[in-house]
């Protein structure tokens, strides 16, 4: 498991935007720091990602460079992770794109989080890398929803799933109920879960900061 802000760089400054109350009034800049996020991790995952050399002709001389051997599939979660996606879309700019409509339905005391899955258009992910981007990793439900739905269009050779932040109980959940080749890489890592299943210290409803709140 990677988590970026573990080090110090400017990484934290794009984070601390989003937490921030007193920013978090302007949606555009909130939405723009959720893209540089995406765009800080595509960089830190292509690292993880097999290479091949690629003869070039500069102006002065053949050389070899190293590409990435298949672009991965980047499956966005509805809506809260548009500007996240966008940050990676960005960066592996030759991939393939997935959207999914996923949500959770709370109960009063949070102690139970149903998801309501509503909504795939992806490609075949058989035997390719997927991406699968969402900016809170709160239960985990929602994710393992999310990859439990894309096997309906094949078996990847891994999944990436990318958060902002998450809370341990979510991954938890997620290294108890997948059965697949994983990573997880995270923004930050939290202390928990309140009692409504929402992240702490967290950062509020990521969807409702970026777009307005919703019926």
């Amino acid at each position: 498991m990677f988590i970026l802000t573990e080090q110090n760089s400017i990484a934290c400054h794009f984070l601390q935007g989003l937490r921030d109350i007193q920013q978090q009034g302007d949606r555009l800049k909130f939405r723009r720091n959720m893209e540089r996020l995406g765009e800080v991790m595509a960089y830190e995952l292509s690292k993880s990602m097999a290479y091949q050399p690629l003869e070039i002709t500069t102006p002065l001389a053949k050389t070899v460079s190293p590409r990435i051997e298949n672009s991965p599939v980047i499956i966005s979660v509805m809506r809260a992770a548009v500007p996240f996606y966008q940050g990676f879309i960005n960066y592996f700019d030759e991939a393939d794109s997935g959207f999914i409509g996923a949500y959770r339905n709370d109960n009063s005391d949070g102690k139970e989080v149903d998801i309501t899955f509503s909504y795939l258009a992806a490609p075949s992910i058989e035997g390719r890398e997927v991406i699968l981007v969402d900016p809170m990793l709160a239960t985990g439900k929602s994710l393992v929803t999310s990859v439990e739905q894309l096997l309906k269009n094949g078996t990847p050779k891994k999944v990436h799933i990318a958060a902002i932040i998450a809370a341990p109980e979510g991954v938890e959940y997620i290294q108890d109920s997948l059965n697949l080749p994983y990573e997880i890489w995270l923004g930050a890592m939290d202390e928990k879960l309140n009692d409504k299943a929402y992240i702490v210290p967290g950062l509020g409803d990521a969807g409702d900061l970026a777009f307005g709140p919703k019926l």
